[in-house]
Formats: C-alpha cells, sequence, structure tokens
C-alpha cells in the first residue's frame, strides 16, 4: 500500500508529539491488561491521556498491569483504572458503564481490543461458536452503542473508536475461520456505521496491527518463523487513528506498517478515498464499485 513498510514505531506517529496529544480525554481499552492492549494503554499514557481505563476479563492481571503503568508513569498525571469485564456478557457491559456513569466519568475515546479465538468451526459446539461471536461481535457492538449514548456526552462532543481487527480479514483460507469472520463481520458493521455518522460526531476507524508475537500466538508459532512487528508500532499507530490527522480515513480498515505520511501523500488514495466508493473498506473483491442502485432495480 505504501512504499514504506513499518515494523517498528516511527516519528510520524510518536504519541509524544503535539499534534498527538490526548490530554484532557480518558481512553477505555477493553482487553487491555496484557499483550497490544496493555501497550496501547502505554502509548495514550505518553500522549497524555488523562484518564486510561482498562478492562479484561482477569481482574488479578489487571491490578498488576496497572500497578505497573502507574510506576512507569510517575511524573504523569495520568490516572490508572484497572476495571473487570467480559464484554461477551450484556450484563457486564452494562454494569461497567452503569459504574462509569456512577463516577462521572465520560470516555472519549474506545479501544476495541478484547478477542476470543474459535477453533474448527463445524466441529465447534454451538455454544463455543456463540461465544465468540458475543465477544468479537455482539459485545463490541454493544460496548460502541453504550459509547456513542453515554449520558454524560457533551453536545457536539466528537468521539473517537478504534476497532483492533486483523490482516485475515484478506485471508481465505484464514488461520482460525471463526476468528477471522467474526472480525470481518465487524469491521464491515463499523465501515457502514461510519457511512450513517459522519466523522465529526464519531470518528471510527479499524486497524490491522500486524504480525505481533502475542501471547496466544506465541502457543502456535516459533518466534524465529516470521519477522515480528513491534507491539509499540500498532500502539503508536491507535493514538494516531484517534487524531485529526486520521479524520479521513473516517470507517476506512488500515495496516498499522502503511506509512500514514506516504498514505496521505499519494493522489491515487486520495482520489479514491474520497470518492463513493468502499475503498479500504470491506466488501465482496471484484464487486466494490457496483452502483447500489443497480441491486435495486434486480
Amino acid at each position: 500500500m505504501t512504499a514504506t513498510h513499518h515494523h517498528d514505531t516511527y516519528p510520524a506517529i510518536s504519541p509524544t508529539s503535539p499534534s498527538l496529544n490526548q490530554s484532557g480525554k480518558t481512553i477505555l481499552i477493553t482487553g487491555g491488561g496484557s499483550g497490544i492492549g496493555l501497550e496501547i494503554a502505554r502509548s495514550f499514557a505518553k500522549a497524555s491521556a488523562s484518564r486510561i481505563i482498562i478492562v479484561g476479563r482477569r481482574s488479578n492481571v489487571l491490578e498488576d498491569s496497572a500497578k505497573k503503568l502507574r510506576d512507569e508513569f510517575t511524573a504523569n498525571t495520568t490516572e490508572f483504572i484497572a476495571r473487570q469485564g467480559d464484554i461477551s456478557s450484556d450484563d457486564s457491559i452494562n454494569s461497567l458503564w452503569e459504574f462509569l456513569h456512577s463516577q462521572n466519568i465520560f470516555v472519549h475515546v474506545l479501544v476495541l481490543n478484547a478477542v476470543v479465538n474459535g477453533n474448527d468451526t463445524l466441529s465447534m459446539d454451538k455454544t463455543k461458536l456463540m461465544r465468540v461471536m458475543d465477544t468479537n461481535f455482539g459485545g463490541n457492538f454493544l460496548m460502541s452503542a453504550k459509547f456513542v449514548k453515554q449520558t454524560l456526552r457533551p453536545a457536539k462532543q466528537q468521539l473517537n473508536l478504534i476497532n483492533l481487527s486483523t490482516g485475515a480479514v484478506h485471508l481465505h483460507p484464514a488461520p482460525d475461520t471463526v476468528y477471522a469472520t467474526t472480525k470481518t463481520a465487524f469491521t464491515s458493521l463499523m465501515g457502514r456505521i461510519a457511512d450513517e455518522r459522519p466523522v465529526e460526531d464519531v470518528q471510527i476507524i479499524s486497524i490491522h496491527p500486524g504480525m505481533l508475537y502475542s501471547e496466544s500466538v506465541a502457543k502456535m508459532f516459533d518466534k524465529s518463523l516470521f519477522k515480528w512487528d513491534s507491539f509499540a508500532l500498532a500502539a503508536d499507530f491507535s493514538v494516531w487513528a484517534a487524531s485529526p490527522k486520521a479524520s479521513w480515513l473516517h470507517g476506512r480498515f488500515v495496516w498499522a506498517s502503511w506509512d500514514v505520511d506516504e498514505l496521505k501523500a499519494d493522489p491515487e488514495i486520495q482520489k479514491q478515498v474520497q470518492g463513493k466508493g468502499g475503498y479500504l473498506k470491506v466488501a465482496i473483491e471484484g464487486l466494490s464499485s457496483m452502483d447500489p442502485s443497480a441491486l435495486l432495480n434486480n
């Protein structure tokens, strides 16, 4: 997509850049207790976010991570909150947002990172399949809806929604069919919601974070097999994606490894993004440029 393909963070997406400053903002990160979620929390702290809330199922992991962040950013005024929650559960999601409202906490940036993997699809029990769906699609949807409909939201306050998607959106076959399908479905939904809502209301960007040697990946692959991307690349890119600099990509699916300056400078990319088509959105290859009226007339 761009001539430069990054494997590590770089100056244009540095969270310490004044243009990416997040002071005065509250950031909520699902799956924030470890891996890329924790690294995203770290990047938003570097960007001087006022409050960072990390949410996850394992309370002990969350508390340990919050302590690490507080110890690391002692010179920072950022407040770190660990909150146990399971986004596959409607009750858990409702409880989370009720807690935030009771504490008079308004969330400016929502990072959807929590995920559940599947396995061989037709060998799965339906209960397991729906649990993956409840997290990767339904839970993310309900989190997004609660985020946008916050009672404490000031009039005309823009929100930022970052969806951590996957490069498996592109793959046939995918290494994990259920994971890839549910992540693809939600990324598609985000693109279509962005068609409904202007960027001034909620800026939505979906991200492929790259080849990350995460805890779950380490169970399947030897580290020597690939050239892995740094966690800092996707984390810093998330801060950039939550800034006005990324507003022109509202509703799009982008890779953290793409160079943001080259993306912006490419006239063909600009032409495609400014058009009415589904460029960098999920669609069926070969039909993405079809005139919608043709479907209505058939």
